[in-house]
């Protein structure tokens, strides 16, 4: 794995609250190029005033591209796709599921990270999906905000999002041409794509000079100067990368790891980095689900509890809304914000990313953010009431365990 680079100027953000102002900020203020990925794209208010944000920019002739994936955006609105259409804004959905496709292992590679550059100088990535902190497309309104974070960045590594994001344009562009036996568009779309790279190695020319465009100034007080980096899971390049840099933290960790994640199933490599860390005298503090929401996700996680209960892990159930954050930070030196679980499906199938920070301003605020989450809506699980729970509840949980084994056998993947 890369060592982090200097010079990122990077700012939390909590929820979509705080996250879709300065979106929207970012977008108004795009003078050539504004590229959005995420998971879920819903159409509520949140949703639309992004969405108009990106309409605005594509009339006055930015080039506004937004990739949605086909699980979690299924289709868009009719009205809001001839709106896109009409304003220029280019869309993609990647690989709808079709009638079948929850029953085709290949098509659970899902795009899941949340990643938005504008102008090649500004970037967002986390776990929040473009989606109303207080509403659902499942269970309707929701009493408290979903417990969700982003970053804002400057610095080296939105060069990263922004060529990550363009490789991923063009391969769907390819595949989607392919799909329609459209090989003229195909060849034409290489083409572009060859003359792209070259343009990127060789300086700036066209719209490759928005790569060395000027960095917006910095804005927030933490993370000023903070040493970070995009670190990318695929299925090519980047298969393990989030997972080891997570073994990396825990495994230097030295007086407190404090993880939240949303849907948390880790693997062995994983849950035996946490056992030894708790066993060493580090305070391992887990702020996970408490709250049902899918049945693999709730079920399926429990069994892992009572290892790292005996450990000395303390583990707190987020009940008081939606859990949905995918954080973490060790030894308030380093944290994580981003888009992937602790899960199979994160750390073996889906694109994700997440932003690797060195900084003690930072941790520190995401530490404080994280404790009161803790205090304010955590749950802690008692090894007692563990032990003791009913067996109707085993039951479900080996139920859930088992299916998430089959779908592991299914893929031909070890976890």
């Amino acid at each position: 794995m890369a060592a982090l680079r200097a010079h990122h100027q990077i700012t939390l953000l909590q929820g979509g609250s705080e996250l879709f102002p300065e979106m929207i900020r970012a977008i108004d203020g795009a003078q050539r190029e504004v590229r959005v990925e995420t998971y879920i794209f819903h159409f509520d208010p949140s949703g639309e005033r992004v969405a108009t944000a990106l309409e605005r920019a594509a009339l006055r002739g930015v080039q506004v591209y937004l990739a949605m994936d086909g699980v979690g955006t299924p289709a868009l609105p009719p009205s809001w796709a001839r709106r896109f259409d009409d304003s220029g804004v280019q869309w993609r959905i990647f690989m709808p599921l079709g009638r079948l496709g929850v029953f085709i292992p290949s098509r659970w590679r899902r795009l899941h990270r949340k990643l938005c550059v504008v102008d090649a100088a500004l970037a967002f990535c986390g776990g929040i999906n473009i989606l109303d902190d207080r509403h659902d497309p499942a269970y309707g309104a929701l009493q408290q905000p979903r417990l969700d974070f982003a970053v804002r960045i400057t610095g080296p590594l939105v060069q990263d999002a922004l060529e990550t994001m363009q490789r991923f344009w063009w391969r769907m562009t390819v595949a989607s041409e392919l799909r329609d036996r459209e090989l003229p568009a195909a060849w034409q779309a290489l083409q572009e794509r060859m003359r792209a790279t070259l343009a990127e190695r060789h300086g700036p020319s066209g719209d490759s000079g928005a790569a060395h465009a000027r960095p917006s100034p910095p804005h927030g007080p933490p993370g000023r100067g903070a040493r970070a980096d995009l670190v990318l899971r695929d299925n090519l390049r980047h298969r393990r990368r989030i997972e080891r840099a997570y073994l990396r933290a825990i495994g230097a960790a030295r007086h407190e790891i404090i993880i939240a994640n949303a849907y948390f199933l880790p693997g062995a490599r994983l849950r035996k980095a946490l056992v030894l860390a708790a066993r060493r005298g580090v305070r391992v503090r887990l702020l996970l689900q408490g709250r049902y929401e899918y049945f693999l996700q709730y079920h399926a996680a429990r069994p892992v509890y009572g290892a790292l209960l005996d450990a000395g892990v303390e583990i707190h159930e987020y009940a008081t809304s939606f859990l949905h954050a995918k954080v973490a930070v060790v030894d308030t030196r380093w944290a994580t914000v981003g888009s992937s679980n602790l899960d199979p499906l994160s750390l073996l199938l889906a694109r994700e990313a997440n932003v690797m920070v060195r900084d003690a301003a930072f941790a520190r605020l995401l530490r404080q953010r994280l404790e009161h989450a803790m205090a304010d809506g955590g749950h802690r699980v008692e090894a007692a009431a563990y032990v003791n729970r009913s067996w109707r509840t085993r039951v479900l949980e080996a139920l859930a365990l088992g299916m998430v084994r089959l779908g592991l056998f299914l893929i031909g993947r070890r976890y």
